[in-house]
Protein backbone atom coordinates (compact mmCIF):
# COMPACT_ATOMS: atom_id res chain seq x y z
CA UNK A 1 0.00 0.00 0.00
CA UNK A 2 1.30 3.13 -0.90
CA UNK A 3 1.20 6.15 1.82
CA UNK A 4 1.58 9.97 1.79
CA UNK A 5 3.60 10.47 4.93
CA UNK A 6 5.12 14.30 5.91
CA UNK A 7 4.19 15.17 2.24
CA UNK A 8 6.31 11.91 0.52
CA UNK A 9 5.08 9.15 -0.73
CA UNK A 10 6.62 6.47 0.95
CA UNK A 11 5.86 1.94 1.22
CA UNK A 12 3.99 1.32 4.76
CA UNK A 13 6.48 -0.53 6.41
CA UNK A 14 3.78 -2.31 8.54
CA UNK A 15 2.30 -5.64 8.71
CA UNK A 16 -1.34 -5.67 8.77
CA UNK A 17 -1.86 -8.84 10.95
CA UNK A 18 -5.74 -10.55 11.09
CA UNK A 19 -7.51 -11.58 14.05
CA UNK A 20 -6.27 -14.69 13.98
CA UNK A 21 -3.02 -14.85 12.43
CA UNK A 22 0.20 -15.35 14.43
CA UNK A 23 2.18 -11.80 15.36
CA UNK A 24 5.55 -11.75 13.65
CA UNK A 25 8.35 -10.34 15.73
CA UNK A 26 10.41 -7.79 15.33
CA UNK A 27 8.85 -5.77 12.53
CA UNK A 28 6.20 -3.11 13.03
CA UNK A 29 2.45 -4.64 12.82
CA UNK A 30 -0.96 -3.35 12.29
CA UNK A 31 -3.62 -5.27 14.58
CA UNK A 32 -7.26 -5.10 14.75
CA UNK A 33 -8.96 -2.75 17.68
CA UNK A 34 -10.40 -6.20 18.83
CA UNK A 35 -7.45 -7.94 18.82
CA UNK A 36 -5.03 -5.22 19.93
CA UNK A 37 -7.83 -4.69 23.14
CA UNK A 38 -7.71 -8.95 24.01
CA UNK A 39 -3.45 -8.74 23.84
CA UNK A 40 -2.81 -4.86 25.03
CA UNK A 41 -0.51 -6.60 27.71
CA UNK A 42 1.49 -8.69 25.12
CA UNK A 43 1.39 -6.05 22.60
CA UNK A 44 3.53 -3.81 25.33
CA UNK A 45 5.87 -6.08 25.63
CA UNK A 46 6.63 -6.24 21.84
CA UNK A 47 9.84 -5.02 21.10
CA UNK A 48 9.30 -3.77 17.19
CA UNK A 49 6.31 -0.56 17.01
CA UNK A 50 2.56 -1.88 17.15
CA UNK A 51 -0.30 -0.19 15.36
CA UNK A 52 -3.97 -0.33 15.84
CA UNK A 53 -6.42 -0.17 13.15
CA UNK A 54 -9.22 1.83 15.21
CA UNK A 55 -13.06 1.54 13.46
CA UNK A 56 -14.85 4.76 13.55
CA UNK A 57 -17.55 3.04 15.49
CA UNK A 58 -15.47 2.81 18.74
CA UNK A 59 -14.49 5.71 21.17
CA UNK A 60 -11.36 7.58 21.02
CA UNK A 61 -11.44 7.27 24.98
CA UNK A 62 -11.38 3.26 24.77
CA UNK A 63 -7.67 3.37 23.38
CA UNK A 64 -6.59 6.31 25.63
CA UNK A 65 -5.14 4.22 28.08
CA UNK A 66 -2.82 2.76 25.55
CA UNK A 67 -1.61 5.66 23.48
CA UNK A 68 1.70 6.00 25.31
CA UNK A 69 2.82 1.74 24.06
CA UNK A 70 1.03 2.83 20.35
CA UNK A 71 3.16 4.09 17.16
CA UNK A 72 0.70 4.28 15.14
CA UNK A 73 -3.08 4.58 15.09
CA UNK A 74 -5.24 3.70 11.70
CA UNK A 75 -8.47 5.38 11.61
CA UNK A 76 -10.86 4.07 9.32
CA UNK A 77 -12.99 5.90 6.30
CA UNK A 78 -15.48 3.14 5.95
CA UNK A 79 -17.32 5.64 3.60
CA UNK A 80 -16.25 9.34 2.17
CA UNK A 81 -19.55 10.29 3.86
CA UNK A 82 -19.03 9.19 7.36
CA UNK A 83 -17.02 11.82 9.28
CA UNK A 84 -16.51 10.14 12.39
CA UNK A 85 -12.74 9.57 12.08
CA UNK A 86 -11.95 13.49 11.84
CA UNK A 87 -13.57 13.20 15.78
CA UNK A 88 -11.58 10.61 16.56
CA UNK A 89 -8.29 12.15 15.36
CA UNK A 90 -8.30 15.57 17.02
CA UNK A 91 -9.63 13.74 20.29
CA UNK A 92 -6.54 11.53 20.36
CA UNK A 93 -4.24 14.39 19.25
CA UNK A 94 -5.98 17.37 21.73
CA UNK A 95 -7.51 15.72 24.68
CA UNK A 96 -5.53 12.29 24.89
CA UNK A 97 -2.06 14.38 23.32
CA UNK A 98 -1.26 11.30 21.01
CA UNK A 99 1.65 12.07 18.86
CA UNK A 100 2.33 8.79 17.31
CA UNK A 101 1.78 8.76 13.62
CA UNK A 102 -1.71 9.23 12.80
CA UNK A 103 -3.51 7.63 9.86
CA UNK A 104 -6.33 7.67 7.48
CA UNK A 105 -7.46 4.39 5.80
CA UNK A 106 -10.22 3.51 4.01
CA UNK A 107 -11.89 5.93 1.83
CA UNK A 108 -9.50 8.57 1.94
CA UNK A 109 -10.34 11.13 -1.23
CA UNK A 110 -8.46 14.37 -2.53
CA UNK A 111 -11.59 16.36 -2.09
CA UNK A 112 -11.13 15.81 1.74
CA UNK A 113 -7.70 15.58 2.40
CA UNK A 114 -6.39 18.93 4.11
CA UNK A 115 -9.47 18.26 6.30
CA UNK A 116 -7.80 15.23 7.19
CA UNK A 117 -4.26 17.05 7.86
CA UNK A 118 -5.95 19.61 9.70
CA UNK A 119 -7.62 17.55 11.80
CA UNK A 120 -4.36 15.68 12.72
CA UNK A 121 -3.71 13.14 10.91
CA UNK A 122 -0.04 12.75 8.61
CA UNK A 123 -0.57 9.51 7.27
CA UNK A 124 -2.72 8.65 4.38
CA UNK A 125 -3.17 5.39 3.01
CA UNK A 126 -4.26 6.07 -0.85
CA UNK A 127 -5.00 3.29 -3.75
CA UNK A 128 -4.28 5.57 -7.06
CA UNK A 129 -0.81 6.73 -7.50
CA UNK A 130 -2.14 9.99 -8.97
CA UNK A 131 -3.73 10.47 -5.84
CA UNK A 132 -0.38 10.13 -4.02
CA UNK A 133 1.45 12.78 -5.83
CA UNK A 134 -1.27 14.64 -5.54
CA UNK A 135 -1.60 14.70 -1.64
CA UNK A 136 1.86 15.20 -1.92
CA UNK A 137 2.05 18.19 -3.40
CA UNK A 138 -0.75 19.51 -1.42
CA UNK A 139 0.41 18.59 1.85
CA UNK A 140 3.06 21.07 0.73
CA UNK A 141 1.21 24.35 -0.74
CA UNK A 142 -0.23 25.75 2.40
CA UNK A 143 1.62 26.64 5.72
CA UNK A 144 -0.74 29.37 7.11
CA UNK A 145 -4.49 28.13 8.47
CA UNK A 146 -7.01 30.92 10.17
CA UNK A 147 -9.03 27.63 12.17
CA UNK A 148 -7.62 26.08 15.00
CA UNK A 149 -6.82 22.04 14.76
CA UNK A 150 -5.64 19.31 15.84
CA UNK A 151 -2.16 19.21 13.50
CA UNK A 152 -0.72 21.51 15.95
CA UNK A 153 0.51 24.66 13.69
CA UNK A 154 -0.07 28.06 14.91
CA UNK A 155 -2.97 29.84 13.16
CA UNK A 156 -2.79 32.83 11.27
CA UNK A 157 -4.26 35.04 14.18
CA UNK A 158 -1.66 34.01 16.65
CA UNK A 159 1.06 34.25 14.20
CA UNK A 160 -0.01 38.16 13.93
CA UNK A 161 -0.26 38.33 18.09
CA UNK A 162 2.94 37.00 18.42
CA UNK A 163 4.71 39.29 15.76
CA UNK A 164 3.30 41.83 17.36
CA UNK A 165 3.87 41.17 20.92
CA UNK A 166 7.61 40.57 19.73
CA UNK A 167 7.44 44.20 18.57
CA UNK A 168 6.06 45.54 21.22
CA UNK A 169 8.58 44.00 23.44
CA UNK A 170 11.91 44.92 21.08
CA UNK A 171 10.53 49.09 21.26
Amino acid sequence: MRLVKSGHVVDDRYVRVLDDAPIPDEVPVLVPAARFLADAADMARREAPTGVLWPNNRKAAELAPHLDRLALVALVFPTFRDGRAYSQARLLRERHGFRGELRATGQVLRDQFMFMLRAGFDTFEVKKPADAEAFAITAKRYSVFYQPTGDGRVTALHRRMQQRHSESASQ
